[in-house]
């Protein structure tokens, strides 16, 4: 089985991340996208962040009505802070017969270079980039790689600071997150 691992803060989940994730389970050689809740990304401050178990609980409601779509929550029990070459190795090693790909977008990408231990992970896993809107130039070294594959993904405009902005601002902004999750950040007063 292949899996694309679409890591993120998911601070809340929008219905941008469903859709990237199912038009990327629908539309290539993967078999599952499983939402990695990130606890703590090294590049981003921890202050703005929902629960880890809240941020989770979002994703799964937000998912539940999609077989090819799982939450996942591998990271909260590794060190802190992560790094995702450290997850790969041990979902590699807790699923020997999965193959794990990563999915993220393509200002990830340029700046990929700077990830720990980067050429390990392209050794050993595709990466599926989808369009995003960017001033920033992709390295050379990875425009025609054969482990990079872009996707040709609607490119999708709404950000969750986006979101926590306006909730907070008492906008509606209730057609960017699935029901239940508009349901669940509305009775759990979250972002206000």
């Amino acid at each position: 089985m292949k899996i694309g691992l679409y890591f993120g803060s998911f601070n809340p989940i929008h219905i941008g991340h469903l859709i990237i994730a199912n038009h990327l389970a629908e539309n290539s050689d993967l078999d599952q996208i499983w939402f990695v809740v990130t606890p703590h990304n090294p590049f981003k401050k921890k202050s703005s962040l929902l629960d880890n178990y809240q941020r989770l609980e979002m994703i799964h409601l937000a998912t539940e009505d999609y077989d090819k779509l799982k939450p996942s929550d591998i990271e909260f029990n590794l060190p802190q802070p992560n790094y995702t070459v450290n997850t790969l190795a041990y979902l590699q090693e807790k699923h020997p017969n999965y193959e794990f790909a990563l999915i993220m977008g393509e200002d990830n990408l340029k700046s990929l270079h700077k990830w720990k231990n980067y050429d390990v992970i392209l050794e050993n896993h595709h990466i599926y980039v989808y369009p995003r809107i960017s001033n920033k130039t992709t390295p050379a070294h990875f425009i025609n790689h054969n482990k990079i594959h872009t996707i040709d993904a609607p490119i999708i405009q709404i950000s969750s600071t986006h979101i926590r902005n306006s909730i907070k601002a008492t906008k509606n902004i209730k057609p960017l997150l699935s029901p239940k999750v508009w349901q669940y950040v509305d009775e759990m007063n979250f972002y206000k």
